[in-house]
């Protein structure tokens, strides 16, 4: 495993999942193997760790580690898919790190990043679907400004997606300076200490990946994969995940919402989990050591009876 990369929050994420040491956990996020690793130190010889990720470059890491630890299974799958592969009710944790990876970032042949020139990609599998490039060469321009405003909270999306198009009527875009440039002039005005492509690329990724249906459908998975008393713990990284976690967790607090009058029992539609604790954040050490870690958040929840 590449020890070179560092998971954010581990400690904090390990001592919330953790309730058991001889329990069944999964990590939806395997990425470079971090918090597996961690997990797998934590567990007794009777406890289990199962992986997913759908990036190439994890499986192949992980599939090491599968056959060094009889306990940690792997499954090359999006984590929407969990609940295909995990029974109902079956583990007492279940870990979400959402993002990019900082391998994956630092990889100019990914096409992530603005700071490194590479092949507009962007995908967390390159093997699957539509790559950004593929994906801004036929777009429409009023759903291209949508997907900058709503999934970059690009508050210049029109003038950003107009110069996109125009852009792109006289030579193809096909690499991420090339993007970098376009948008970078586009924008009038951006954030001190960031770059003007900074919410375009996130926008782009998470609509190339479709990152926040899948947030959304693993979060549902996960609820039906936990044990009464299991927790599930994501750690998020921009306010959008965040924002979707949290009323995620708000709702199945509060159970199904029925009109008044209706007559029904209390465990028909009482909530399905409590929230533990408040947010968490890295600590100051963390940011230091790991500016990446600046923006994570970590939220947890237990499974109710």
């Amino acid at each position: 495993m590449n020890r070179g990369h560092l998971p954010v929050l581990l400690e904090e994420a390990i001592a919330a999942l953790m309730v058991s040491a001889d329990g069944a956990y999964v990590d939806g996020t395997f990425g470079r193997g971090g918090h597996s690793a961690r997990i797998l130190d934590a567990l007794s010889p009777l406890g289990t760790l199962a992986a997913f990720d759908q990036d190439p470059a994890a499986s192949a890491v992980a599939e090491r580690l599968a056959g060094q630890d009889s306990r940690f299974r792997f499954q090359a799958a999006n984590f929407r898919d969990l609940g295909h592969y995990i029974a109902p009710a079956s583990v007492q944790g279940v870990l979400l790190d959402l993002g990019v990876s900082s391998p994956q970032l630092d990889d100019p042949e990914r096409g992530f990043s603005f700071s490194h020139d590479g092949p507009l990609d962007m995908r967390m599998n390159p093997e699957a679907g539509s790559s950004a490039a593929e994906w801004l060469s036929t777009v429409d321009e009023a759903e291209l400004a949508q997907v900058l405003r709503e999934l970059g909270e690009e508050r210049f999306a029109r003038r950003i997606a107009a110069a996109i198009v125009q852009a792109r009527s006289t030579e193809q875009i096909e690499r991420t300076a090339q993007l970098a440039e376009i948008v970078s002039t586009a924008n009038p005005k951006w954030e001190p200490n960031k770059h003007p492509a900074t919410r375009s690329f996130q926008a782009i990724r998470l609509h190339v990946n479709g990152e926040l249906d899948a947030l959304r459908e693993v979060l549902e998975a996960s609820v039906l994969a936990l044990a009464p008393g299991g927790r599930m713990v994501v750690i998020s990284f921009h306010s959008l995940e965040d924002r979707i976690v949290k009323r995620f967790i708000r709702q199945a607090e509060r159970g199904e919402q029925l009109p008044p009058g209706v007559p029904v029992q209390y465990e028909a539609h009482r909530g399905s989990l409590r929230q533990l604790g408040k947010a968490v954040m890295p600590s100051e050490k963390e940011v230091s050591d790991n500016p990446r870690a600046r923006s994570a958040i970590m939220r947890v929840a237990e499974r109710l009876p």
